[in-house]
């Protein structure tokens, strides 16, 4: 019985995928009414010589993300030495197409180049020293897009798996109120701007009872956070439906948004499920790289069903969310193709390495389509459920 209600199911997604696929809805006018979907953009989609991932963005998303262009180590690689070409171009691409743009991102632990936190001998930084370099950056980098940039992550990653804070050089060196200091100086750089906290695996509930108490003191201090990122890193079986929708609802009980900030869905098997600890790396292993020839139609099948059931919970929670932003355009742009081991095969999004809509573009189409449909009794099946 069960094994044919899975089989009508699954020919009833066909069959909407079918439909789906006859249309020109893009992804932004599908959930125009909701909330805003976004790519992270990269180097070469925002100077230009990706043309066909630029087309792809500038026609499907009505938001966009910088990969890594506004990071420290390129936007201010140098004591005094900015580098704002590709910013400024990023900035006009997404004023061109009337975007949401975000900023991301002005305090990390990762891609901030040593000199940021040493003197001119090669010494630590005083606290002083830091703070007032992290304001002069805050201020320089944030100051240029007033009124242009609508939203920063202004701190991401602060946490570590348990939930306590990350012993980065900025705890280190300032304390652990780097954090409110932060969001002190993008406030005074620019008043309107949305400030997010950003962070992977706060669906997990250690981390995500951290990054709750950290909200929590920050709002009490009077700090502004306006928006929580749940970056969205997820696999076919992480986070679970419940606990995707658990997650979202916490931070909203707050009275901040919540913007899935990264998401991708990595179909691979699986080495670290919910981390995205840019500094782990493995070794090359065929079994880490089974899909070398091309994506089988069944996990192209459970792709789509896998986003279709998340996009309903984003649905569900469309009154708190800000947006939904992708992690690169296509699969050929993806982070995951070289982590955590250097040159996979990965395929964690909606269009492939031609820039063709994928089996789970059309799903995330038709979900919005069907919002109405739960992932309970009468919802598509997701992989392994």
């Amino acid at each position: 019985m069960l094994s044919c209600r899975f089989t009508i199911l699954t020919a009833m997604l066909a069959a909407s995928l079918a439909a789906a696929a006859q249309t020109s809805t893009t992804l932004k006018d599908a959930y125009r009414s909701s909330f805003h979907v976004g790519a992270a953009i990269n180097e070469a989609q925002i100077a230009g010589t990706d043309a066909r991932g630029a087309e792809i963005a500038a026609t499907q998303f009505d938001s966009i993300t910088p990969e890594n262009v506004l990071k420290w180590e390129r936007v201010h690689p140098k004591p005094g030495v900015y580098s704002f070409d590709l910013p400024d171009k990023y900035v006009a691409f997404g004023e061109k197409h009337h975007m949401f743009i975000v900023g991301h991102c002005l305090v990390w632990h990762s891609q901030v180049p040593d000199w940021v936190f040493e003197d001119g001998t090669g010494k630590p930084l005083t606290r002083d020293a830091l703070l007032k370099r992290l304001r002069d950056h805050i201020f320089t980098v944030v100051g240029r897009y007033k009124g242009r940039i609508q939203s920063w992550d202004v701190v991401n990653e602060a946490l570590n798996d348990d939930g306590t804070l990350r012993q980065s050089k900025w705890l280190k060196i300032i304390g652990d109120d780097y954090i409110e200091k932060a969001f002190e100086y993008a406030h005074e750089a620019d008043p309107q701007a949305q400030l997010n906290y950003n962070d992977y695996s706060l669906e997990n509930e250690a981390k995500g009872r951290g990054a709750i108490a950290l909200i929590e003191k920050l709002q009490a201090e009077g700090i502004p956070v306006a928006a929580v990122g749940i970056q969205g890193h997820d696999s076919l079986d992480w986070p679970s439906i419940e606990q995707e929708d658990a997650s979202i609802a916490a931070f909203a009980k707050l009275g901040v948004k919540v913007a899935i900030s990264e998401l991708d869905i990595d179909v691979l098997p699986p080495v670290a499920p919910g981390s995205a600890d840019v500094s782990m790396t493995l070794k090359a292993d065929p079994k880490l790289d089974p899909y070398v020839n091309g994506l089988p139609d069944a996990v192209q099948e459970a792709l789509a069903k896998r986003y279709a059931a998340l996009f309903r919970v984003y649905l569900k929670h469309r009154a708190e969310l800000s947006r939904v932003t992708f992690w690169g355009v296509t699969d050929g742009d993806s982070w995951r193709n070289n982590w955590p081991v250097r040159g996979r095969t990965s395929y964690p999004l909606l269009f492939d390495r031609s820039g063709q809509p994928k089996q789970a573009f059309y799903a995330v189409i038709q979900a919005a389509a069907r919002p109405g449909l739960s992932h309970g009794s009468d919802a598509i099946p997701i992989e392994g459920r």
